[in-house]
């Protein structure tokens, strides 16, 4: 039986579809198993973790790790803390970033180039740590909550992707609307945000994640006031506890230690903090998705 060129293809087609589902299989396996792995671990009786052997399911159920870590009251304002920056710093920054964003990608503004350069500069070019340091000082920001907001309310980067959208836009949409009487503020509150949605939620994401998993800057600039730990902050602080007592009780891979609530060993302590660290941004992810892909093309490519 003579094999024609349309079965032919047909059947390259098959094969390749198939080969690539395996392969797009084997990657969601492979993506997904070491985080699902920590969740069993977190899940599993502490003492029982150190023989090893969890893949996929808990070998004993308990909450135990979960109750050690809530077990003090301050996690709780820690948590607060972190979603108040992380919603506080997310829309102030998405805000004024795209307000000068929208200032700069207008072609009459004469000195859009200079701050242009500016900013572009600023991706590259950082003073270091200690410089920083006495900045934040020196503005009277540490140990307090604006250190957290102040120094992210502008971000290049962000900037960048949001004019290169931005300039996608019709001009004769902005020139109809001044033409009816609107100022440049309600312009680009009215008619370039609503059509900057896509790019805003995607940066929004960006900033949200970048906030949320931060706990250097309160370690440099916090760390003296308790009341202003972030829940990252916090949750080290449990992991560096739990491995200094078991190096003290001689193996820090398998030593149990007992603490007010039950018995702990750091690697069940660093799988539910990991799971607490990560649960509230994969529950938020899926809401902003939708915008993801469509945003971040849109704010990348210039015709």
């Amino acid at each position: 039986m003579k094999i024609t060129d349309r079965t032919l293809s047909k059947l390259e087609n098959t094969i390749f579809h198939s080969l690539n589902t395996v392969v797009m299989i084997l990657i969601v396996v492979c993506t997904l198993y070491p985080f699902w792995n920590t969740i069993a671990v977190s899940l599993n009786q502490a003492t029982d973790t150190l023989r090893g052997g969890i893949t996929f399911w808990p070998r004993k159920f308990s909450l135990q790790n979960y109750k050690i870590v809530f077990a003090t009251g301050t996690i709780y304002n820690a948590f607060f803390i972190s979603v108040a920056r992380t919603v506080i710093n997310t829309v102030v920054n998405v805000f004024f970033t795209s307000m000068i964003a929208f200032s700069l990608s207008r072609r009459k503004f004469i000195l859009r180039k200079p701050f242009t350069l500016v900013l572009i500069l600023a991706m590259y070019v950082n003073a270091g740590l200690i410089p920083n340091y006495f900045l934040m000082r020196s503005l009277h920001l540490t140990n307090s909550f604006l250190v957290y907001v102040v120094p992210g309310i502008v971000n290049a980067f962000n900037f960048v992707v949001i004019r290169t959208y931005m300039r996608t836009l019709p001009e004769s949409i902005i020139e109809s609307a001044r033409i009816d009487g609107c100022g440049d503020f309600w312009i680009f509150v009215r008619i370039i945000l609503p059509l900057c949605l896509p790019v805003l939620a995607t940066i929004a994401l960006f900033v949200a994640v970048e906030s949320w998993n931060a706990w250097f800057d309160t370690l440099i600039y916090n760390s003296g006031e308790p009341k202003l730990h972030t829940l990252q902050y916090k949750l080290m602080e449990y992991i560096q506890s739990s491995q200094s007592q078991a190096r003290g009780a001689g193996d820090v891979g398998a030593m149990a230690m007992q603490s007010t609530v039950g018995m702990v060993t750091p690697v069940s302590i660093r799988a539910a903090v990991t799971v607490i660290a990560a649960l509230p941004i994969l529950v938020v992810y899926p809401f902003m998705q939708r915008y993801f892909v469509v945003g971040l093309n849109l704010g990348s490519v210039k015709e």
